[in-house]
């Protein structure tokens, strides 16, 4: 009996390689990747094949970066998918296990960043939610230093993708994902709020709380359309994904810019 056609793309490691170079990829660049594996079609390979054409593109002397963020390392009080009864709280609060950057899973933001998480030679930051992967030639420097009370500010591999010349690549992904518009946040006097995770010291285990700026996507959609309009955006196809590639130090000025004009905060 005759199969129905596909109306996916069939998308190998080569091909995606060279999708990659003609969207404008740059061997020897520093690319952090916002993905999802499902935007691109059937891909032979999976994940790994996405990974492997991703590292083509940049060749040896390039860095790729991702976020591998591990929300579930945070306050029981605030999860909200799904709520925990709060008679819970106290014993999740004993029993999390700290974090481990070799171990802990990333979660809510796709099966290709985990994918470079658990690369061979892949580098972790030390933030218990807001992590990033990174593999390559300047993995470490992205990676190191990354503290506990600056999820995605000065003091995160954010600001290091920024001093570096990082692009970003939205791989059928939007602009809800750019963490990069987090940057912003820290610069234009966003609240501080408390966060809180287990933590190690040296006197043992204990439960975190530190002041960190408050985060949220709010309106990054919006921001991102209002960017794409204004600025030199490249735009193309890879796979069967829409995908946009602009520099990271450029849409956060304009984003530092936006934000207090559209979400302004007390």
């Amino acid at each position: 009996m005759p199969t129905t056609p596909s109306r996916s793309p069939l998308c190998t490691r080569d091909s995606l390689a060279a999708d990659l170079r003609d969207l404008g990829v740059r061997p020897g660049e520093t690319l952090l990747v916002h993905s999802s594996l499902s935007s691109l079609g059937l891909v032979c390979g999976g994940r790994v094949a996405v990974v492997e054409a991703l590292l083509d593109a940049l060749g040896p002397a390039g860095t790729l970066a991702v976020p591998a963020h591990s929300g579930q390392y945070s306050d029981p009080a605030g999860w909200q998918h799904p709520p925990v009864p709060e008679q819970w709280w106290p014993r999740i609060r004993a029993a999390m296990p700290v974090y481990d950057p070799a171990t802990a899973p990333s979660r809510g933001i796709g099966v290709i960043p985990e994918a470079v998480r658990t690369w061979p030679g892949a580098l972790r930051s030390a933030h218990p939610q807001t992590s990033f992967a990174a593999i390559g030639p300047g993995a470490s420097a992205l990676t190191e230093g990354h503290a506990p009370d600056c999820r995605l500010g000065e003091r995160s591999p954010l600001a290091r993708l920024e001093e570096a010349g990082a692009r970003v690549l939205l791989l059928g992904a939007g602009f809800g994902s750019c963490t990069a518009f987090h940057l912003a946040e820290y610069r234009t006097s966003s609240p501080l709020v408390d966060n809180s995770f287990p933590a190690m010291t040296p006197q043992g285990r204990t439960w975190l709380t530190v002041r960190d700026t408050s985060i949220s996507d709010e309106g990054f959609e919006e921001l991102g359309a209002a960017y794409e309009k204004e600025c030199a955006v490249v735009r193309g196809g890879v796979g069967g994904a829409r995908a946009l590639l602009f520099p990271l130090a450029e849409a956060v000025a304009y984003a530092e810019g936006w934000l207090p004009l559209h979400r302004p905060r007390s």
